[in-house]
């Protein structure tokens, strides 16, 4: 190899490294992307397969407006 190929050689090299640096980030994303989708994926196909909560099962707290009419409630009992 003579000094024109080995310097064509080493600009290949250099330009293929900067199109690989490039090129990286994007990679690296769309793997991370996929890894999420599947994630999510799972996760709902796995939600699916669990039956519904029925209303009457959750625990309910008070509004603002029940705790305010027992607070004037009990106030009126102490001052009668």
């Amino acid at each position: 190899m003579n000094t024109n190929q080995i310097e064509a050689l080493i600009g290949l090299t250099a330009t293929f490294g900067i199109l690989a640096l490039l090129i990286l980030p994007s990679v690296i994303g769309l793997v991370r992307e996929r890894r999420i989708d599947r994630q999510i994926r799972e996760a709902q196909e796995a939600r699916e397969g669990v039956p519904a909560q029925k209303s009457s099962s959750r625990s309910t707290v008070p509004s603002t407006a029940t705790w305010y009419a027992e607070g004037r409630r009990s106030k009126k009992l102490v001052s009668s």
